[in-house]
């Protein structure tokens, strides 16, 4: 196929609108009365720094691409060459079968199984939901094998405020807990520990400029809708990026060079923390013929 995300889909409500791409299911652009909200990038490119992608059956790395599933060892493909792990699960280049397809809304799915590493076969479907200033993010994923297995999902956002500089946004996450970034590893993170007295404390709001962060968070702090939200804020435009209780982590990622914008911040929903097929963590446990279903979004807040 020549575009490397095939084809591409539109929604539209009221102002709103988004771009879904047909391979990696991929959300390509978010806007509203046409001041972007989402980094984007041309549709005969491929997603520059895994931008918009959904990350199945695990998001972010599994160490050495090596984990056990009932005892037998599984070794995944090494898409991260320069520090050898997996990275972002095994959809982000598959082509999504259209189920539904509407004005504001769309449906897509995927199997997963036939990959090296990964034993247990899954579908997984995807539901894109415009509002007039938010959209609306649902996954549904089914075990279809004959065994129990635990899986993990995310996404990979970069977020933006139409045309203000990166740097002057504040980013304000309901995390408690951290796993530091350890540059020049081939396992870039560290012991987890609490973000209070740190830098890595951004309960309050920080000032995206002077953050260099591709790092893990938990220990979400819920609020009283029982959601988390991590928010982007400048003046008077606040950027909600909510998620249900399954997703108990996220990763922020501020790269000096996105394509087109150089710096940027992405904001990555997470089911489960990076190598969460090895050590168990928040792993979403599936027995055969069972699913799973869980919901993020994005809402603009003008005042």
């Amino acid at each position: 196929m020549a575009n490397p995300t095939g084809e591409q889909f539109e929604l539209t409500r009221g102002g709103a609108r988004a771009v879904v791409t047909e391979i990696g299911a991929g959300l390509r652009a978010f806007e509203i009365n046409r001041v972007p909200y989402l980094e984007t990038f041309g549709e005969d490119s491929a997603p520059p720094k895994a931008a918009g992608q959904v990350l199945l059956p695990w998001p972010n790395r599994t160490r050495d691409a090596r984990w056990t599933h009932d005892g037998e060892p599984q070794e995944l493909k090494i898409t991260e060459p320069d520090r050898g792990n997996a990275i972002h699960g095994l959809v982000r280049d598959r082509e999504w079968e259209l189920l539904e397809h509407g004005e504001w809304f769309i449906r897509l799915a995927v199997d997963v199984g036939a990959d090296p590493g990964w034993p247990v076969p899954l579908r997984a479907e995807i539901t894109y939901e415009l509002a007039p200033r938010g959209l609306t993010v649902t996954h549904e994923v089914r075990n279809e094998g004959d065994a129990p297995v635990g899986f993990g999902l995310g996404t990979h956002p970069y977020l933006r405020l139409g045309d203000v500089p990166t740097d002057e946004l504040t980013l304000t996450l309901a995390a408690s807990r951290v796993r530091p970034h350890v540059a020049g590893q081939s396992w870039p993170f560290g012991t987890e520990q609490e973000v209070a007295g740190t830098e890595y404390d951004l309960g309050g709001g920080r000032i995206v400029g002077g953050l260099d962060l591709d790092t893990a968070f938990g220990g979400l702090v819920p609020y009283d809708d029982c959601r988390h939200h991590h928010l982007l804020h400048h003046h008077d435009t606040t950027l909600d990026v909510w998620t249900d209780p399954d997703f108990a982590w996220v990763q922020v990622f501020t790269p000096a060079d996105f394509p087109g914008r150089g710096r940027a911040v992405a904001v990555e929903p997470m089911t489960c923390p990076p190598d969460a097929l090895n050590s168990g963590t928040d792993l979403i446990e599936l027995d055969p013929g069972t699913s799973w279903r869980g919901s993020w979004g994005i809402l603009v807040d003008i005042r």
